[in-house]
């Protein structure tokens, strides 16, 4: 593993990785877009070229991995193959073709002294990343950061410590063949945990930190970071079946939402089906769900409709089981359904399918969440789906930014004043 110490000198080591970051920020940040571009288009070129070692740094991890007795979860998404590294490199160059948000001023507007006011898009500065198991997000968050203008350090899960080192190596060669520092993409070469410690606490040389990884991890860093966080905790999605939905449209919507994939945020992990109809619809998607081997668990309404449903906890209704299982509740109407999302949802995507305009426009306005959806799949809640590129995570926040957060949401923005010599009287 890494040849670095433990503390004290990891406390410098860490402090050197800031330092360096800060410093390189300042270029990223008056780069241009085509050199920006470069970057990104250098860094897939070398994936592309350097596959060999990048599979062979991933053996090694995934040895280790098996070794240590990881489950076969954390060992798929562990692992890198040709398919993979092809996928890396292609997500790079298409962040490379997103518009750059860098510089862009909006709202510029007369004033009646004759100044013009606008805002200007701005990189955050120096972004830190701390995650888990999946290499692909060293690739991902380093293009998303660069482009938006953002030096960033990475602090990878010590199970992918080798295929990150690897990538890390691409990145070097390509902000070296660019023209730009090295250590503006920094990953860190310490499997310490401690180092993560540091990071969140150095606010003189990070200015936000993103986890991406277990409900762990991410509690632990909201709760000693002295640096801004952008995360989510939980993404307890819901559908809600409306008394006025397509009964083809809410079979669909609802079987993918939860069966699509299961270990993922934007899954659904609650329906909620309205009392109108739920006599017509929840016997079928019951019968759907068992052929799938999704577990249900049900209040006494849905129970007494779906043969062998497991009665529901009051814990079932705030539960993210990223598992093949499902929380059912029969609520009378929008009202219900809107309070119970509120009551017990973490802000994160909710649906509702319905054929009536009025309801999924209260639905809209009224459900506390970053992505709110009418007659769709919670599952499109991405930064790929939205058009966003990759994401660098999903924000269930208020503040900055919320969402999938992509280009933009790596920028801030600043007020711009444009006179001609004029003075305030």
């Amino acid at each position: 593993m890494s040849a670095y110490p433990k503390e004290p000198d990891l406390s410098a080591y860490m402090q050197t990785v800031g330092r360096n970051a800060r410093r390189a920020s300042r270029e990223l940040a008056r780069a241009s877009t085509a050199v920006k571009n470069a970057v990104l288009q250098a860094l897939a070129d070398a994936m592309a070229r350097d596959r060999v070692r990048l599979l062979d740094a991933n053996r090694e991890d995934l040895e280790h991995a098996r070794a240590a007795g990881l489950d076969s979860a954390l060992l798929d998404r562990l692992t890198l193959t040709d398919a993979g590294i092809d996928a890396m490199a292609d997500g790079v160059r298409q962040i490379a073709a997103l518009p750059d948000p860098v510089g862009e001023i909006t709202d510029l507007k007369m004033q009646p002294s004759g100044i013009q006011v606008g805002r200007m898009r701005v990189p955050l500065g120096v972004v830190g990343i701390i995650y888990e198991s999946r290499p692909n997000v060293t690739a991902d968050a380093a293009a998303l950061c660069l482009k938006s203008g953002n030096a960033v350090i990475l602090r990878g899960g010590s199970e992918a410590w080798r295929s990150n080192q690897a990538i890390a190596g691409c990145l070097r060669a390509a902000l070296v063949q660019s023209g730009l520092p090295e250590t503006a993409a920094q990953v860190i070469e310490t499997t310490d945990r401690t180092a993560v410690g540091h990071l969140i606490t150095m606010p003189e040389w990070v200015d936000v930190i993103v986890p991406r990884g277990g409900r762990g991890l991410i509690e632990r860093i909201a709760g000693e970071a002295r640096v801004p966080v952008i995360k989510h905790l939980d993404g307890v999605c819901h559908v809600y079946l409306d008394g006025a939905a397509d009964p083809d449209k809410a079979m669909r919507i609802a079987i993918n939402a939860k069966t699509q994939r299961y270990g993922t945020c934007n899954t659904m992990e609650t329906l909620l089906v309205d009392a109108a109809v739920a006599d017509r619809l929840l016997p079928e998607l019951g019968r759907r769900f068992e052929q799938a081997g999704v577990v249900l668990r049900g209040c006494s309404r849905a129970c007494a409709l779906v043969p062998g449903m497991e009665a529901a906890t009051e814990m079932d209704w705030t539960a993210e089981y990223l598992a093949p299982i499902l929380a059912v509740r029969v609520v009378d109407g929008l009202d219900a359904a809107i309070d119970h999302i509120n009551s017990y949802g973490s802000g994160h995507t909710d649906a509702i399918v319905t054929q009536d305009y009025s309801r999924a426009q209260r639905f809209v306005r009224e459900v506390d969440a970053s992505s709110v959806m009418v007659n769709a799949s919670t599952r499109f809640a991405d930064g790929y789906e939205y058009g966003l590129g990759a994401e660098i995570g999903i924000s269930t926040d208020k503040f900055h930014a919320r969402g999938p957060v992509g280009l933009e949401g790596l920028t801030s923005l600043k007020w711009v004043v444009l006179g001609d010599g004029h003075i305030r009287t």
